[in-house]
Formats: C-alpha cells, sequence, structure tokens
C-alpha cells in the first residue's frame, strides 16, 4: 500500500472545496447553455480515499454498474480525472439535457455522446479552477466514455498512478430533479503531494 502522501485538513479540504466550487458554478453556467432547464451543480463534500474505500463505502457493491467519462491530463500535475454517475442518474440527465424520453433507443444513442460533453464541460472547469488559481497548467487527453463496475473503471489508474485519489461529491439539481455524481481525481503521487503544497502556500497568502 503506498503511504498516504498527506491528511486533507480542514484548513486544505476547505481551500480546495472553494477553488472546485468555482469551477463547477462555471459548468453549471455553461450547461445552463446546452438546455432550457435549470440547472446547478454543489459540491457537498471532498475527501481523499483509496480504491477500498470507495468498493466498500463510498459504492457499495463492488459490481453495481457506473457510467463515468474519463479524461487523462499531464504538466504541472499528471493523472486522470473522472465524471462517475450510477447508470439510473446517467439516464436521467441525458433525459433532462436532451428532452428524450427514458428508456427509448434515441436516449440509448445519445448516452456517451451527451455524457462525454457533461464530462468535458465539468472536468476542465474543475482543472481549469485549480490550476488558473495555483498558476500551473495541464494537458487533456480526448474525453472517453466507459460503463462497469467502480473498480474496473478506475483500477488500472489507481494502480499505475497512485492508490489515493480525491473523491469529490457532485450533486447535479435540475428543476424538481436531483442526480448523482461523482468526480474522481487520480493523481500521480508526486502531483499529489504538489497539489497539497500549492493549496497550502494560496492558504498562507502572499509572503510578508
Amino acid at each position: 500500500m503506498n503511504q498516504m502522501p498527506q491528511v486533507l485538513t480542514g484548513e486544505k479540504r476547505d481551500a480546495l472545496t472553494e477553488l472546485i466550487n468555482i469551477g463547477v458554478g462555471k459548468a453549471a453556467g455553461m450547461l445552463n447553455q446546452m438546455t432550457s432547464h435549470q440547472i446547478s451543480l454543489r459540491v457537498p463534500s471532498i475527501d481523499l480515499v483509496t480504491l477500498d474505500d470507495l468498493n466498500e463505502v463510498v459504492y457499495g457493491r463492488v459490481d453495481d454498474r457506473q457510467a463515468a467519462v474519463k479524461m487523462d491530463f499531464s504538466g504541472s500535475f499528471s493523472g486522470t480525472a473522472a465524471l462517475i454517475f450510477p447508470t439510473a442518474s446517467a439516464a436521467q440527465l441525458v433525459s433532462c439535457l436532451t428532452d428524450e424520453e427514458q428508456g427509448t433507443p434515441d436516449l440509448d444513442a445519445l448516452r456517451a455522446v451527451t455524457l462525454i460533453e457533461v464530462g468535458n464541460i465539468v472536468v476542465n472547469c474543475v482543472m481549469g479552477s485549480i490550476t488558473n488559481m495555483l498558476n500551473e497548467h495541464v494537458r487533456y487527453s480526448l474525453p472517453i466514455y466507459l460503463e462497469g463496475s467502480i473498480a474496473a473503471l478506475v483500477h488500472s489508474d489507481a494502480a499505475a498512478l497512485n492508490e489515493w485519489m480525491l473523491f469529490i461529491k457532485t450533486r447535479f439539481s435540475i428543476e424538481h430533479l436531483h442526480i448523482e455524481g461523482d468526480i474522481l481525481l487520480i493523481l500521480e503521487t508526486r502531483s499529489l503531494d504538489a497539489l497539497f503544497a500549492g493549496i497550502d502556500k494560496l492558504s498562507a497568502g502572499p509572503a510578508e
């Protein structure tokens, strides 16, 4: 087991939550331009977790099917970002954004392309908020759409990059619907340490 890089203290958690909320706020504004429905996004919690935590605590049964959009990134920080939905939540979100009825062939055909667009917006806005505030830069791969268990979706990334990952609980509110989705940031160990160091420096303010 890799050693836990740093404790996600209250002060560090608050600073990171603020940066991420700026990003999801921008993402909500962009998503609102895609649909006639009013969309809001919020981040109720952020935690530093392992794959075992995700399997046993966060997602319950390891074989529950999830829908995910994944993007690799490199530069000042290197790793993988994923926007993950339970399949029922993914279907609700796609139905709202496309105005297609759930369970129709048209909705199934639109699922991947719609979620890729949503994932691209959310991940870029969240990572952009973090990197811009820390004056860092990253490059992204093209987003890909996947379905499967949480273990299947992130196991190879967790094994290759870092057992520890940032789990960002995200909630989409679209009129009367409340749709669950989560953001996972799996960074190389040095990148996670660099991110926390940057957050500490930002929280400390300018040097005297």
